[in-house]
């Protein structure tokens, strides 16, 4: 029985801080808002931080997928495959692209791929493998690769630089998953190509943003790829608004007819201060996490395993499942924690159970682990405003919330 005062938890919150604040003003009071130096500055040290050669800061993660998918050159008669068990965005992006959606069930008991059906879901068709690093955990890319690798002789390039891969190319939905690591290599060093988000409820946050890195040494022109993802972002405009800027230099060329998706330097100066705070960011979320299963493990509650010997995860999300329940006891637990101030969500309903992914032939009969993984999912406030206090009282309120509906459960059983 919760005995102290109701609390009011929000489910995720910003962490934002006076340095944010400044630096924002000070983007303002110079004169230049939209893409400019602190954009570029953004850029700079996020390679740094993740160690490649070149990033590239775009207005969001849907936008970067969506841009490396046009600039790969992927398109209609084309498929690319992701997880059943994701954001519409991971999907959506390829169908806005002319391509074919093909979807993968995760695995037994797991949020990621089930890599043992990915082998079979490749074809002549498919170009790229748009892989989810669930909750901020890198997947298994080892398994991925080695999937690729066996299915080589399938690959059928459309252009030049397809050619340079010469197999199916692995981008990275890595929107949670920005600061992890997997057997000693930074997220972004491991996939062809890795795609961030910086939205408003993400672990490092520019209000709305993402970006975009490249790795693996097989011979990509780096200042020419990322020339592309500026014409590509920028109505395809041989000059961004900086350089036009410059005396006399007005001049510029529309070399294709493209897209407006570009980062602002207002956004970019905040992200520049949760950078370089990030962290101790990343260091309270563990510790939060570890509260968690310190409290809800031997409760009976499952939950994602964020850190272990050669992984470490963002902690963007705690994944809590609770045995034995399905959407409706799940549902019910979530209204009692709302009951007593405690925003909670579900992360993910897979995409087959939506009107837009039914409407393009998916059933989730077809998914039949991802629903198991969905219907006793709950994901609990995670964020580095929650205190101590905070956490116990989640951890108490949910014990409470289960119990009663599980008590509940078992009596309307026995009426029956």
């Amino acid at each position: 029985m919760i005995t102290f005062e109701l609390r009011n938890i929000p489910f995720s919150p910003p962490d934002i801080t006076d340095e944010e604040i400044a630096e924002v003003i000070q983007a303002m009071k110079s004169g230049w808002i939209t893409t400019g130096p602190r954009t570029k500055l953004f850029e700079q040290k996020i390679a740094e931080y993740i160690g490649v050669k070149k990033a590239v800061c775009l207005n969001s993660a849907t936008a970067v997928m969506e841009l490396t998918l046009r600039i790969l050159d992927i398109g209609a008669g084309d498929e690319v495959i992701t997880t059943a068990y994701t954001y519409t965005a991971s999907a959506s992006v390829i169908h806005h692209v002319g391509a074919k959606i093909v979807l993968v069930d995760v695995a037994p008991n797991s949020f990621e791929m089930d890599y043992s059906k990915l082998a079979d879901a490749i074809t002549e068709k498919t170009k790229a493998i748009i892989s989810v690093d669930i909750a901020g955990k890198m997947c298994d890319y080892d398994a991925i690769y080695k999937v690729v690798e066996s299915k080589r002789e399938l690959f059928r390039a459309n252009n030049e630089l397809q050619s340079l891969f010469n197999r199916v190319i692995v981008i990275s939905d890595a929107a949670h998953a920005f600061g992890a690591e997997r057997q000693g290599a930074k997220c972004g060093k491991v996939a062809d190509f890795t795609c961030f988000s910086f939205h408003a409820v993400k672990n490092l946050t520019t209000a709305e943003g993402g970006a975009v890195v490249w790795s693996r040494d097989i011979g990509l022109d780096d200042d020419w790829l990322y020339k592309q993802f500026m014409l590509y972002s920028l109505h395809g405009q041989s000059k961004d608004a900086l350089a036009k800027t410059q005396k006399g230099a007005w001049e510029y060329d529309i070399v294709y007819p493209a897209y407006k998706c570009n980062m602002t330097d207002i956004l970019a100066g905040f992200g520049l201060i949760q950078l370089s705070r990030y962290n101790g960011l990343l260091e309270r979320r563990r510790q939060i996490i570890e509260m968690y299963d310190r409290a809800l493990l031997p409760f009976g509650i499952k939950s994602l395993q964020h850190y272990g010997e050669d992984f470490n995860s963002t902690g963007h999300l705690y994944l809590a499942r609770i045995p034995g329940i399905g959407e409706a006891e799940r549902n019910e637990i979530i209204s009692k924690m709302a009951e007593v101030g405690i925003a909670c969500n579900v992360h993910y309903k897979p995409l087959p159970m939506f009107t837009a992914y039914k409407e393009l032939g998916f059933d989730i009969k077809d998914y039949p682990n991802a629903y198991r993984q969905y219907e006793n999912e709950i994901t609990l406030p995670l964020h580095t405003l929650l205190s101590d206090e905070d956490v116990e009282y989640v951890c108490k309120s949910l014990k409470r919330a289960v119990s009663e509906v599980l008590n509940s459960s078992e009596d309307m059983k026995q009426v029956g």
